[in-house]
C-alpha cells in the first residue's frame, strides 16, 4: 500500500518580510524604469535611482514597526508609517537639494510614487 505524503498547511514562501522585501524591491525597479522614460533632463536618472534606493531601504526598515504595531493596533501602526515616510521625504528633501545636488522634481516625486506602490501592497504581506 502507497502512502501519500503529508501535506503542510498551504504557505506562501514569500510571506511576511521576505515577501515585501521582495515585491517592493520589483515595484520601485519597475517604477523607476519607467520613471526615467519620463524624466530626461541631465541629473533625472541619477535622482530616481537615488530615490529608489532610499525608497526601498526605508520601506525595509519600517515594516517590521508597522507589522508589530498593526498587530495591536492598526491605526496606529499606519500612522506611524506614515509619519516615518513623510519625515524621510523631508529629510531628503533638504538633503537632496543642498547636499547630494540632486534633480529635485524627479528626487521627490519618484520617492513618493515609491512610498505609495508599496504602501498599496504593504496590507498583503502585515498579517503573513
Amino acid at each position: 500500500m502507497m502512502s501519500a505524503v503529508q501535506a503542510t498547511p498551504s504557505r506562501h514562501k514569500l510571506a511576511g518580510f521576505a515577501g515585501f522585501a521582495v515585491a517592493s524591491l520589483v515595484l520601485i525597479g519597475l517604477s523607476a524604469a519607467g520613471l526615467t522614460l519620463l524624466f530626461r533632463a541631465p541629473g533625472d536618472s541619477t535622482a530616481i535611482w537615488t530615490s529608489a534606493a532610499l525608497g526601498w531601504l526605508t520601506q525595509l526598515a519600517a515594516f517590521p514597526a508597522v507589522r508589530k504595531l498593526t498587530a495591536s493596533n492598526l491605526a496606529v501602526g499606519w500612522g506611524i508609517g506614515t509619519l516615518v515616510r513623510f519625515g524621510t521625504l523631508l529629510v531628503y528633501a533638504l538633503v537632496g537639494a543642498f547636499v547630494l545636488k540632486l534633480s529635485m522634481t524627479a528626487a521627490l516625486v519618484s520617492l513618493a510614487l515609491f512610498y505609495f506602490v508599496t504602501m498599496v501592497i504593504e496590507p498583503l504581506f502585515l498579517r503573513s
